[in-house]
């Protein structure tokens, strides 16, 4: 029994579709017979005609030619189509920075490519609940959480906040990281273990074997997997020996050796190449205008790498699962996930071997014993195809219907609820009172949690950021910081308005925001951020002695996206997510800043 078995259990293409139904499909609780269908389990049995019985309780039932039909089922007529296990992206990142931003476009844009389990590598932990919440009244496939965790200036770490990265450099750190991420019940573990920056950018810091060993330690005792960011040979041995359960990108510095395929098959290491991501030139790119740069051309040789160490480690045994890196520029969220299957093939896959690292092998992988092949017991997520993608891979984007757990999220007959139509949850009224910094568990008095902000990069400013007594009474928060060698450098907090900053608030009950502030600094930024990467700013100034400011709200200057020009959105109220007081200076400054009673009047 190897190291997976024994953990504990972790918790398109739009077609214009035929009538395919006898029954129409009510999407209700009601047993469901699909007829007819060539039917691939995901397994080595060879595909045949089948007839798939669901339950009540969204499970599979029968698989056998000729079941019959009683009366209150619903039924689907398959005949002529393919029916597989639903499909699992097992790395994608659901970002505001991407298109779609929202997270019901998002699981929209999964359930028409037949996707229905992913892992989503991109919120903080503060985020869990109130997204998980939010997808129970909506459409979409299963969402896994991740926690991430990192290096000081590992990649990951580099540009995130201690809540959303931790950041360790021991195993002592690595086993206190994984307890604190515990408590927001994470579907698994993402660890950047490795800072190579595919000899076009500067290295991120690596972690070392001895903390990588305790960190998957600590989660495999906690029942949770663990995925590293791994991406050069030395580095990819290294999280087999630490007994690592995916190793979530390529190896792109050279060629897989015999070593690496002992270890990881010793292991039980599988390996999910997201070769999406990696692709020199994506579906619908141009190609650039400097077709020998230095820059295509080591992508050229990385991608090449990729493609063959895919290879080499299938053959050599090591089970191939699927992720994408979705939500990354030129990598689509669904149409990603039926390219990566492609791509798959590409690398000397058959399409039938593809269709099972994207099935069964990434249900291993993931822990997920209830799906992944097309058998009696397992949870009804199925995939119905025009074609045989078993033999052209090409196929499987001839999507006409998709069920999640027997209800059927993709095709004719669908009702959809109205939240998949939405961009945002309803504002949220708060409490006037922000943070008055009296609470002893870093949290505001809205009972969101309180981080840092910083610049990114490996030069990034340093800060401290702790509550400190305050004279004549009470507490206060204080911002000490060195700023980085950057031009535009600068330190702040960040204090949610509500839980996670996944809802909106709505301000529009008050004018403006007050806070008692004194410090030494040049420059002294009041942001606000807000759906849609939205941001008003102000500039105040700030004194060694306290002095109250007030701020209306129509003082406040919409800003561009970040890297981006143009006219900054218009102040409404009801679309905001956060606020923030940063400190500016120039390069390498020393500055400081203290704050209380921050509220609305």
């Amino acid at each position: 029994m190897n190291k997976l078995s024994s953990l504990s259990k972790s918790r398109a293409r739009l077609w214009l579709l035929p009538a395919l139904v006898l029954q129409a499909f009510s999407g209700s609780a009601a047993p469901l017979l699909i007829r007819g269908a060539t039917v691939f389990e995901g397994t080595a049995q060879v595909p045949r005609v089948a007839d798939v019985l669901v339950d009540e309780e969204g499970r599979i039932a029968k698989v056998a030619p000729g079941l019959p039909q009683e009366k209150g089922m619903q039924v689907v007529d398959a005949q002529g189509l393919a029916l597989l296990p639903g499909l699992l992206d097992l790395h994608t990142h659901w970002t505001p920075n991407f298109k779609p931003a929202a997270l019901p476009q998002i699981a929209n844009a999964y359930l028409v490519h037949g996707v229905t389990t992913v892992n989503d590598f991109h919120q903080a932990p503060e985020a869990y609940a109130p997204r998980r919440a939010w997808l129970d009244t909506i459409d979409a496939p299963s969402v896994r959480f991740t926690a991430r965790i990192s290096t000081p200036l590992g990649h990951g770490a580099d540009w995130a906040d201690e809540a959303t990265t931790r950041w360790v450099n021991s195993p002592e750190a690595a086993r206190v990281a994984v307890r604190a991420v515990v408590a927001y019940r994470p579907d698994l573990i993402k660890v950047f273990n490795d800072g190579w920056r595919y000899n076009n950018a500067p290295d991120n810091s690596s972690m070392d074997e001895p903390t990588l060993t305790a960190l998957v330690d600590e989660a495999h005792a906690h029942a949770l997997r663990v995925y590293t960011h791994t991406v050069t040979l030395a580095r990819g041995k290294q999280a087999a020996r630490a007994g690592v359960d995916v190793i979530a990108h390529s190896i792109l510095d050279a060629g897989a050796d015999a070593e690496l395929v002992a270890s990881m098959r010793q292991h039980g290491t599988y390996y999910a190449p997201t070769l999406a991501v990696y692709e020199p030139l994506k579906p619908g790119q141009k190609p650039p205008a400097d077709a020998d740069s230095p820059v295509l051309r080591q992508r050229q040789a990385n991608f090449a790498k990729a493609l063959a160490n895919v290879a080499t480690l299938h053959r050599g045994g090591v089970p191939i699962a699927l992720g994408t890196d979705a939500g990354m520029p030129g990598t689509p969220h669904g149409e990603a996930t039926l390219h990566e299957l492609e791509l798959l093939v590409r690398a000397g896959l058959t399409p039938a071997e593809a269709l099972q690292a994207g099935t069964a092998n990434s249900a291993r992988a993931a822990g997920l014993d209830d799906r992944g092949t097309l058998e009696p017991g397992k949870r009804a997520d199925l995939l119905l195809v025009s074609g045989k993608p078993w033999q052209d891979i090409g196929d499987i984007r001839n999507v006409r219907r998709v069920f999640v757990a027997g209800k059927q999220m993709y095709g004719p007959g669908t009702r959809t609820p109205a939240g998949n139509r939405a961009t945002s949850l309803p504002p949220q009224t708060v409490a006037a009172l922000v943070d008055d910094f009296e609470r002893g568990d870093g949290r505001t008095a809205l009972d969101t949690l309180r981080t840092d902000e910083a610049d990114g990069g490996n030069d990034r400013s340093v800060q401290v950021t702790e509550v400190v007594d305050r004279e004549g009474g009470g507490r206060a928060l204080s911002l000490q910081a060195r700023l980085s060698y950057k031009p535009e450098a600068y330190a702040g907090v960040v204090l949610p308005l509500t839980r996670g900053s996944v809802a909106p608030a709505d301000l529009r009950g008050y004018r403006g925001l007050r806070f008692d502030v004194r410090g030494d600094v040049s420059r002294l930024r009041v942001e606000f951020r807000g759906l849609d990467s939205r941001r008003w700013t102000t500039e105040v100034s700030a004194a060694p002695g306290w002095r109250t400011i007030d701020i209306p709200f129509a003082q406040l200057q919409g800003q561009p996206p970040y890297r981006q020009q143009g006219q900054g959105p218009s102040w409404h109220g009801d679309d905001v997510l956060q606020a923030l007081v940063i400190a500016q200076g120039q390069a390498g400054d020393k500055v400081w800043f203290e704050l209380d009673d921050v509220r609305f009047y």
